[in-house]
């Protein structure tokens, strides 16, 4: 049900939207429709005889008949001439036929109903007859418009039943009277299924689709549904402004409904329309009718013009007060705000002192946390050695006893060259510095896992240095290993390792010539060796 409602509401919005549309440009339709009189009429010079002037006549009847009264009456005047000339009686009849019909609708009532009864309808050719009966039936009908009565009501069915006898069953126009004949009737629901019938086989340039969706807004209109009225009254009103249909019934229809409604701006916008049409038409039974509403109408749009001057009026008031308040506001916020521009002034200076204070806590916050990190790096050096000192404290001291008790024995037993050889011989001293330096190495490493490869990563690719099988340090690295520690100074380095100072200077020179850093920064860089690592001990 709310796929429905919704599709109903976007089928209404959009024939409301294509009305409003042909309203703003029906100028552009008369344009057209006169334009095709325009080139019928050109027609005229090369017309030779009277029976094709006949036909050119009768086209323009066709074209002006909902268009210009006067105009459709004059071309059929001149046909009543061109048949006299023919003596065709047949023409004649039918002449009689269209002029009593443009009578009915310009509103000569009494000279339409002379015509109507001079003709004998037993007399009549059959191909003539569904137009006698037609005429005879709006005569009635647009009677009946201007001056009710039930007994004009009962005759336009009455000659509507005697149309439907004479029309061809499978025509559209049988349709249409036979669906009116079931509105009047009361069988709605067989008259609103025919229609829409019709309607979707239909396109809205046909003629009669105009009347097809006019007949279902009044069955809706039965039905009192007003919404979907609305919008099939809409749909016809917007066919026959396309078509340049002057005698537009659905836009006057829905005026009504619209005022009815409360809608008293669009009521007066398609009731200013349908005046218009039925004015430049001379469609004097529509001209008195909407001339009676459009007086109503225009009451109620001068009331409400009046009511929406007094609530202007009123706004305009309210408006002038707001806007004194508003220019106070303004005045009192200016002050506002050039105080705190001065306070914005004096916040600004005071966060560039800020700023300035803050760069400054920032490099100290920078020094301290490099401090930290040397100061954490040391602390971790000196953990790891302080354990290791004991280790090899406690080893030498086993080993020195182990020395002084084999001395002993050798003393004892008066082994006295034995003990000389001993002591006389290096090796035990060989030995303990290997030992040493391989235990230096185990430790510095344990301490500066990727020292090598970082130490590397200073030196050009075909400068680096590889170890020997089994070599944990050499002798460069040794050196180095024993600057990142902190012990720069050569002749300790020396000491340490047992060589001559320049030995230990010769090292230093070669490694900063070999360095992809600056020379001066290359023992700068060797000192950021290892640092996150020194850092975060195990």
């Amino acid at each position: 049900m709310l796929m429905i409602s919704a599709a109903n509401c976007q089928h209404s919005a959009r024939a409301f939207a294509d009305l409003d549309d042909a309203v703003k440009n029906k100028q552009q339709y008369v344009d057209q429709k006169e334009t095709l009189i325009n080139s019928i009429k050109n027609i005229q010079s090369s017309v030779n005889s009277n029976i094709e002037q006949y036909q050119l006549n009768k086209s323009l009847f066709v074209e002006y008949r909902k268009f210009k009264l006067d105009s459709a009456i004059a071309y059929v005047l001149q046909n009543s001439r061109i048949a006299g000339l023919l003596v065709n009686d047949s023409l004649n009849t039918e002449v009689s036929i269209q002029l009593a019909n443009l009578y009915s609708s310009s509103g000569m009532y009494r000279e339409s109903e002379e015509i109507l009864k001079e003709i004998r309808s037993s007399d009549l050719p059959k191909t003539l007859l569904p137009a006698y009966y037609e005429t005879y039936s709006q005569f009635y009908e647009h009677y009946a418009t201007n001056s009710f009565s039930e007994e004009y009501v009962k005759k336009v069915e009455l000659y509507r039943d005697s149309l439907l006898l004479v029309s061809d069953p499978s025509s559209v126009k049988y349709a249409i009277n036979l669906a009116q004949k079931n509105i009047y009737g009361g069988n709605v629901d067989a008259a609103l299924q025919s229609l829409l019938t019709l309607m979707s086989n239909a396109r809205e340039k046909d003629p009669d689709y105009a009347m097809f969706t006019y007949l279902i807004a009044d069955i809706y209109g039965l039905k009192k549904q007003v919404e979907l009225q609305k919008q099939y009254y809409a749909m016809s009103a917007a066919a026959d402004i396309r078509n340049a249909i002057k005698d537009n019934a659905a836009i006057q229809s829905l005026a009504l409904l619209y005022f009815q409604t409360g809608d008293i701006d669009d009521a007066y916008r398609f009731t200013q329309s349908a005046l218009e049409d039925a004015i430049f038409c001379k469609v004097k039974f529509r001209t008195l009718h909407m001339s009676e509403l459009y007086s109503i109408i225009n009451t109620a749009y001068l009331e409400k013009e009046a009511a929406r001057k007094s609530q202007l009026k009123l706004y305009l008031l309210l408006i002038s007060l707001l806007s004194l308040f508003l220019i106070v506001a303004v005045l009192y916020v200016y002050k506002q705000m050039k105080k705190v521009a001065g306070i914005q002034q004096q916040l600004a200076t005071t966060n560039q002192q800020l700023v300035a204070l803050n760069e400054d806590i920032t490099g100290t916050n920078e020094q301290l946390s490099q401090m930290n990190v040397q100061l954490s790096e040391s602390n971790h050096i000196k953990e790891e050695y302080i354990a290791n000192f004991f280790d090899l404290c406690s080893a030498y001291i086993n080993k020195l006893e182990d020395y002084r008790q084999t001395l002993y024995k050798k003393a004892a037993g008066k082994q006295t060259e034995e003990l000389f050889r001993i002591l006389k011989s290096t090796t035990v001293v060989e030995n303990e510095l290997e030992e040493l330096y391989r235990n230096f190495d185990h430790i510095f490493l344990n301490l500066y896992p990727t020292f090598i490869r970082d130490f590397n990563s200073l030196r050009a690719p075909e400068e680096q240095i590889v170890l020997k099988q089994g070599e944990l340090l050499n002798t460069e690295l040794r050196i180095f290993a024993l600057i990142r520690l902190g012990i720069t100074d050569s002749i300790k380095i020396a000491a340490f390792l047992r060589y001559s100072i320049s030995t230990i200077y010769n090292y230093r020179t070669k490694a900063r010539n070999k360095a992809i850093v600056a020379r001066e920064e290359f023992e700068s860089h060797l000192m950021k060796i290892g640092k996150i690592t020194s850092a975060n001990p195990k």
